[in-house]
Protein backbone atom coordinates (compact mmCIF):
# COMPACT_ATOMS: atom_id res chain seq x y z
CA UNK A 1 0.00 0.00 0.00
CA UNK A 2 1.51 3.75 -0.93
CA UNK A 3 0.27 5.89 1.46
CA UNK A 4 0.84 9.57 0.10
CA UNK A 5 0.60 13.02 2.23
CA UNK A 6 0.08 16.29 1.03
CA UNK A 7 -0.42 19.15 3.14
CA UNK A 8 -3.96 20.38 1.96
CA UNK A 9 -6.97 19.24 0.57
CA UNK A 10 -6.39 21.00 -2.72
CA UNK A 11 -3.45 19.21 -3.56
CA UNK A 12 -4.72 15.70 -3.00
CA UNK A 13 -7.95 16.37 -5.13
CA UNK A 14 -5.41 18.04 -7.87
CA UNK A 15 -3.11 14.65 -7.78
CA UNK A 16 -6.10 12.47 -7.46
CA UNK A 17 -7.67 14.04 -10.78
CA UNK A 18 -3.80 13.77 -12.28
CA UNK A 19 -3.88 10.05 -11.74
CA UNK A 20 -7.33 9.65 -13.60
CA UNK A 21 -6.37 11.46 -16.24
CA UNK A 22 -2.94 9.79 -16.60
CA UNK A 23 -5.01 6.56 -16.65
CA UNK A 24 -7.04 7.80 -19.37
CA UNK A 25 -4.19 9.07 -21.71
CA UNK A 26 -2.37 6.01 -21.46
CA UNK A 27 -5.00 3.61 -22.40
CA UNK A 28 -7.63 5.17 -23.58
CA UNK A 29 -9.71 1.92 -23.76
CA UNK A 30 -9.55 2.63 -19.89
CA UNK A 31 -12.42 1.16 -17.51
CA UNK A 32 -12.71 3.21 -14.53
CA UNK A 33 -14.40 2.67 -11.36
CA UNK A 34 -15.82 5.94 -10.06
CA UNK A 35 -17.06 7.23 -6.41
CA UNK A 36 -19.44 9.72 -5.31
CA UNK A 37 -19.69 11.92 -2.09
CA UNK A 38 -18.38 15.36 -1.12
CA UNK A 39 -14.74 14.07 -1.58
CA UNK A 40 -15.09 13.72 -4.92
CA UNK A 41 -16.98 16.50 -5.69
CA UNK A 42 -13.89 18.84 -5.93
CA UNK A 43 -12.07 15.48 -7.62
CA UNK A 44 -14.02 15.59 -10.34
CA UNK A 45 -13.94 19.28 -10.94
CA UNK A 46 -10.53 19.41 -11.09
CA UNK A 47 -10.54 16.33 -13.24
CA UNK A 48 -13.15 18.56 -15.80
CA UNK A 49 -10.26 21.13 -15.75
CA UNK A 50 -7.18 18.83 -16.52
CA UNK A 51 -8.93 16.98 -19.48
CA UNK A 52 -9.93 20.33 -21.05
CA UNK A 53 -6.18 21.74 -20.26
CA UNK A 54 -4.72 18.41 -21.91
CA UNK A 55 -7.39 17.84 -24.69
CA UNK A 56 -7.54 15.06 -23.47
CA UNK A 57 -10.24 12.23 -24.51
CA UNK A 58 -13.30 9.97 -23.12
CA UNK A 59 -14.76 9.01 -25.53
CA UNK A 60 -13.11 5.17 -25.41
CA UNK A 61 -13.57 5.54 -21.61
CA UNK A 62 -16.13 2.80 -19.91
CA UNK A 63 -16.98 3.69 -16.43
CA UNK A 64 -18.99 1.73 -13.43
CA UNK A 65 -19.91 3.70 -10.66
CA UNK A 66 -19.62 2.10 -7.58
CA UNK A 67 -23.09 2.61 -6.00
CA UNK A 68 -26.44 3.99 -6.14
CA UNK A 69 -29.50 4.20 -3.65
CA UNK A 70 -32.24 2.11 -4.00
CA UNK A 71 -35.79 2.98 -3.90
CA UNK A 72 -35.25 6.70 -5.65
CA UNK A 73 -36.03 7.55 -9.44
CA UNK A 74 -32.91 7.89 -11.06
CA UNK A 75 -33.63 11.11 -12.64
CA UNK A 76 -33.80 12.44 -8.82
CA UNK A 77 -31.98 15.29 -7.90
CA UNK A 78 -30.39 12.78 -4.90
CA UNK A 79 -29.36 9.55 -7.27
CA UNK A 80 -25.92 9.33 -8.24
CA UNK A 81 -26.93 9.23 -12.06
CA UNK A 82 -27.65 12.58 -11.62
CA UNK A 83 -24.72 13.81 -9.60
CA UNK A 84 -21.88 11.97 -12.02
CA UNK A 85 -23.85 13.61 -15.01
CA UNK A 86 -23.72 17.38 -13.02
CA UNK A 87 -20.90 16.57 -11.78
CA UNK A 88 -18.61 15.03 -14.53
CA UNK A 89 -20.00 13.60 -17.24
CA UNK A 90 -21.78 17.08 -18.57
CA UNK A 91 -18.57 18.09 -19.07
CA UNK A 92 -16.13 15.58 -20.70
CA UNK A 93 -16.67 13.94 -24.40
CA UNK A 94 -17.26 10.08 -22.49
CA UNK A 95 -19.94 8.37 -24.03
CA UNK A 96 -22.82 7.78 -21.65
CA UNK A 97 -24.26 4.93 -22.74
CA UNK A 98 -20.10 3.43 -21.63
CA UNK A 99 -21.15 5.49 -18.37
CA UNK A 100 -23.12 2.61 -15.80
CA UNK A 101 -24.44 3.16 -12.50
CA UNK A 102 -26.13 0.45 -10.36
CA UNK A 103 -30.19 0.19 -10.99
CA UNK A 104 -31.73 2.57 -8.54
CA UNK A 105 -35.49 0.51 -8.66
CA UNK A 106 -37.06 -2.44 -9.84
CA UNK A 107 -39.06 -5.66 -8.74
CA UNK A 108 -35.78 -8.12 -7.88
CA UNK A 109 -32.85 -5.97 -6.55
CA UNK A 110 -30.90 -9.63 -6.53
CA UNK A 111 -31.10 -9.94 -10.13
CA UNK A 112 -30.21 -6.67 -10.89
CA UNK A 113 -26.80 -7.00 -9.06
CA UNK A 114 -25.98 -9.83 -10.33
CA UNK A 115 -26.50 -8.55 -13.87
CA UNK A 116 -24.00 -5.14 -13.13
CA UNK A 117 -21.74 -7.33 -11.48
CA UNK A 118 -21.91 -9.70 -15.07
CA UNK A 119 -21.56 -6.28 -16.85
CA UNK A 120 -18.06 -5.86 -14.61
CA UNK A 121 -16.79 -8.70 -15.59
CA UNK A 122 -18.01 -8.66 -19.50
CA UNK A 123 -15.85 -5.24 -19.70
CA UNK A 124 -12.93 -7.02 -18.64
CA UNK A 125 -12.98 -5.75 -14.70
CA UNK A 126 -11.46 -2.77 -13.57
CA UNK A 127 -8.84 -0.90 -14.20
CA UNK A 128 -8.44 1.37 -11.71
CA UNK A 129 -10.72 1.83 -9.12
CA UNK A 130 -11.49 5.13 -6.96
CA UNK A 131 -12.29 5.20 -3.13
CA UNK A 132 -13.33 7.32 -0.77
CA UNK A 133 -13.53 5.88 2.87
CA UNK A 134 -16.80 6.51 5.18
CA UNK A 135 -16.08 7.73 9.02
CA UNK A 136 -17.12 4.52 9.53
CA UNK A 137 -14.32 2.47 7.32
CA UNK A 138 -16.92 1.73 4.39
CA UNK A 139 -16.07 1.21 0.74
CA UNK A 140 -18.58 1.71 -1.13
CA UNK A 141 -21.56 1.30 0.50
CA UNK A 142 -20.09 -1.98 1.96
CA UNK A 143 -20.71 -1.31 5.74
CA UNK A 144 -18.80 -2.61 8.60
CA UNK A 145 -19.36 -6.33 9.00
CA UNK A 146 -20.03 -6.59 5.30
CA UNK A 147 -17.95 -9.36 3.66
CA UNK A 148 -14.63 -9.03 2.49
CA UNK A 149 -15.76 -11.36 -0.09
CA UNK A 150 -18.74 -9.65 -1.22
CA UNK A 151 -19.65 -9.13 -5.16
CA UNK A 152 -22.45 -6.50 -5.96
CA UNK A 153 -25.44 -6.92 -3.67
CA UNK A 154 -28.43 -4.71 -1.77
CA UNK A 155 -27.26 -3.04 1.40
CA UNK A 156 -29.14 -2.04 4.52
CA UNK A 157 -26.93 1.27 5.05
CA UNK A 158 -25.91 2.09 8.67
CA UNK A 159 -27.66 5.37 10.82
CA UNK A 160 -24.00 6.98 10.82
CA UNK A 161 -23.96 6.98 6.59
CA UNK A 162 -27.53 8.17 6.58
CA UNK A 163 -26.97 10.81 8.79
CA UNK A 164 -23.89 11.67 7.11
CA UNK A 165 -25.80 11.83 3.18
CA UNK A 166 -28.94 14.03 5.03
CA UNK A 167 -27.45 16.99 3.50
CA UNK A 168 -28.18 15.83 -0.09
CA UNK A 169 -32.42 15.29 1.10
CA UNK A 170 -35.24 17.68 2.21
CA UNK A 171 -35.82 15.18 5.43
CA UNK A 172 -34.18 12.71 7.08
CA UNK A 173 -36.86 10.47 6.28
CA UNK A 174 -36.29 11.01 2.67
CA UNK A 175 -32.88 9.41 3.14
CA UNK A 176 -32.95 5.63 1.66
CA UNK A 177 -32.14 3.04 3.98
CA UNK A 178 -30.66 0.70 1.28
CA UNK A 179 -28.14 0.69 -1.87
CA UNK A 180 -27.19 -1.17 -4.81
CA UNK A 181 -23.35 -1.60 -4.12
CA UNK A 182 -20.37 -3.34 -5.87
CA UNK A 183 -19.06 -5.33 -3.57
CA UNK A 184 -15.28 -5.80 -1.36
CA UNK A 185 -14.82 -9.03 -3.51
CA UNK A 186 -15.17 -6.67 -6.42
CA UNK A 187 -13.17 -3.94 -5.76
CA UNK A 188 -10.34 -6.02 -4.97
CA UNK A 189 -10.60 -7.63 -8.11
CA UNK A 190 -10.01 -4.30 -9.63
CA UNK A 191 -5.92 -4.19 -11.36
CA UNK A 192 -5.37 -0.89 -9.08
CA UNK A 193 -7.04 1.37 -6.66
CA UNK A 194 -6.85 4.79 -5.29
CA UNK A 195 -8.41 5.68 -2.48
CA UNK A 196 -8.78 9.79 -1.37
CA UNK A 197 -9.56 10.96 1.62
CA UNK A 198 -9.65 14.47 3.68
CA UNK A 199 -10.15 16.10 6.72
CA UNK A 200 -9.55 15.04 10.54
CA UNK A 201 -12.98 13.29 10.65
CA UNK A 202 -11.95 10.48 8.32
CA UNK A 203 -8.67 10.63 10.64
CA UNK A 204 -9.48 7.05 12.70
CA UNK A 205 -10.71 5.21 9.45
CA UNK A 206 -7.73 6.19 7.98
CA UNK A 207 -5.89 4.86 10.48
CA UNK A 208 -8.00 1.40 11.15
CA UNK A 209 -7.23 0.61 7.43
CA UNK A 210 -3.52 1.19 7.31
CA UNK A 211 -2.48 0.18 9.86
CA UNK A 212 -5.58 -1.35 12.08
CA UNK A 213 -6.13 -5.31 11.66
CA UNK A 214 -7.83 -6.79 8.99
CA UNK A 215 -11.15 -6.62 10.07
CA UNK A 216 -14.90 -6.43 8.57
CA UNK A 217 -15.60 -4.34 11.52
CA UNK A 218 -13.48 -1.57 8.66
CA UNK A 219 -14.35 -2.53 5.22
CA UNK A 220 -11.26 -0.51 3.72
CA UNK A 221 -8.83 -2.88 5.35
CA UNK A 222 -9.45 -5.14 3.22
CA UNK A 223 -7.49 -3.29 0.98
CA UNK A 224 -4.09 -4.33 3.19
CA UNK A 225 -4.32 -7.62 0.70
CA UNK A 226 -4.37 -6.03 -2.54
CA UNK A 227 -1.44 -5.51 -4.82
CA UNK A 228 -1.71 -2.28 -5.51
CA UNK A 229 -3.31 0.50 -3.93
CA UNK A 230 -2.55 4.47 -3.97
CA UNK A 231 -3.95 6.32 -0.89
CA UNK A 232 -3.76 10.01 -1.19
CA UNK A 233 -4.15 11.93 1.90
CA UNK A 234 -3.78 15.97 3.45
CA UNK A 235 -2.52 16.19 6.54
CA UNK A 236 -5.82 16.29 8.49
CA UNK A 237 -6.42 12.64 7.29
CA UNK A 238 -3.15 11.65 8.15
CA UNK A 239 -3.37 12.70 11.53
CA UNK A 240 -3.87 9.75 13.42
CA UNK A 241 -1.15 7.48 11.68
CA UNK A 242 1.45 6.07 13.73
CA UNK A 243 4.16 5.22 11.16
CA UNK A 244 3.04 8.74 9.15
CA UNK A 245 7.07 9.92 9.62
CA UNK A 246 7.91 6.53 7.79
CA UNK A 247 5.38 6.86 4.72
CA UNK A 248 6.69 10.95 4.66
CA UNK A 249 10.43 9.50 4.54
CA UNK A 250 9.63 6.99 1.85
CA UNK A 251 7.63 9.58 -0.25
CA UNK A 252 8.39 12.92 1.06
CA UNK A 253 5.74 15.91 0.10
CA UNK A 254 3.39 13.43 -1.68
CA UNK A 255 6.60 12.49 -3.84
CA UNK A 256 6.17 9.43 -5.60
CA UNK A 257 9.21 7.49 -5.99
CA UNK A 258 10.77 4.61 -7.54
CA UNK A 259 10.35 2.47 -4.08
CA UNK A 260 8.08 -0.45 -4.54
CA UNK A 261 6.01 0.30 -1.12
CA UNK A 262 3.47 -2.69 -1.59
Amino acid sequence: MKVLIYKTAEEVKAQAARRLLMSVQRTPQSVLGLATGGTMEDVYAELVKQTHRHAASWAQVTTFNLDEYWGIPIDSPASYRTYMNHHLFNHINVDLDATHIPPSEGENPDLAAAQYEARISGAGGIDLQLLGIGVNGHIGFNEPTSSLASKTRLKTLTQSTRDANRRFFDTMEQVPRYALTVGIGTIMASEECLLVATGSSKAPAVQAMIEGPLAASCPASALQMHQKVTVMLDEDAARDLELRSYYQLVHPDGQESAVSDG
